[in-house]
């Protein structure tokens, strides 16, 4: 008398392509929803089929309009928790505000946290989600929360290109573990830039520590936003004569001007993933996509499965 449960995947407006990829690595079909935006800018939510009892996973990055796609995502995971699903699990390639994280001055918001608190308050009893700004943000949610990291991918990618005297370089102090962890799957040395920011979304290059000359630097973050801090730490990396300069994030944000700043660098390659697609009407050449929909397909099977998540990445997934 024991049901079997059925695994449903949906889709929000904000990554449909990646959310479609996920479906076919899992051999099902995306589920039917209709999704609409009213004349005033209301958003309705309709599954257009049956979710009861289903182990439903919606797959929705929180990017650009960051709002109107949180807003959906809420909508949604409401919806399937009033449809009657068994377990909502929100996929979250990219989540919005997660650098708003704490109290840098007086009178600001943790805005992480409420993006946390009404995830929960809709209905979600599970997060799957990548390469979060920074490790506190798991502990915002008193769900349970599985991150995945695309480092071993992006890994893999530069180990194919087969270069030569790579060095990994850390924008900051803060993402030097990453650095460091990515150095040893390449069996090279790191360095890191030192940098001043003045005011959000400004950044100046102070210096740079460690050995780059005659080297190529691979430059790791997990975000590029308006790309300032990219270029200029590649200018100072080419001052202290790296021969080649390559960059990779996990997330590809890229506010204007990044685009333009990228394709007008001395930058080789970006390396990105697909956790928030790029641009259609701007100059791309020197960034290469890679997807994670293989990532969260074998994650969603796990979960549903209850298997474990953390033997996907032999332990390795918390970047922290």
């Amino acid at each position: 008398m024991t049901p079997e449960r059925s695994l449903m995947v949906f889709s929000g407006r904000g990554t449909p392509d990646l959310a479609a990829k996920v479906a076919e690595k899992l051999g099902i079909e995306l589920g039917k929803v209709d999704i609409r935006t009213f004349a005033d800018g209301e958003i309705y939510v309709k599954y257009m089929e049956s979710i009861r009892d289903a182990d439903v996973f919606i797959i929705q990055s929180t990017c650009r309009p960051v709002n109107e796609n949180l807003v959906e995502l809420l909508i949604m995971t409401q919806a399937a928790r009033l449809g009657s699903a068994h377990r909502v699990t929100v996929v979250l390639p990219w989540m919005a505000y997660s650098r708003q994280d704490k109290k840098s001055c007086p009178r600001e918001p943790i805005t992480a946290r409420l993006v946390a608190d009404m995830l929960e308050a809709a209905g979600a009893d599970r997060v799957i989600t990548m390469d979060l700004h920074a490790g506190q943000l798991q502990g915002f949610f008193s769900v349970p929360v599985d991150h995945m990291t695309a480092l071993s991918m992006i890994a893999d990618y530069f180990k194919l290109k087969g270069l030569k005297d790579m060095v990994v370089v850390s924008p900051d102090a803060g993402g030097l573990k990453t650095a460091k962890r990515l150095a040893d799957r390449l069996q090279c040395e790191v360095a890191v830039l030192t940098k001043l920011r003045p005011e959000h979304n400004v950044s100046r290059v102070m210096h740079v520590i460690g050995d780059v000359a005659g080297k190529t630097a691979i430059i790791i973050d997990d975000i590029i936003d308006t790309a300032g801090t990219l270029v200029n730490g590649v200018q100072a990396l080419v001052d202290k004569g790296a021969k080649e300069v390559y960059a990779s994030c996990t997330h590809p944000v890229l506010s204007h001007p990044a685009y333009e700043r990228i394709a007008a660098s001395q930058l080789k390659e970006v390396v990105v993933t697909d956790t928030i697609p790029l641009r259609e009407d701007v100059d791309h050449q020197k960034i290469v996509v890679l997807s994670t929909a293989g990532i969260l397909a074998d994650t969603i099977k796990a979960v549903f499965t209850g298997e474990s998540v953390s033997e996907l990445f032999q332990g390795e997934n918390q970047l922290f």
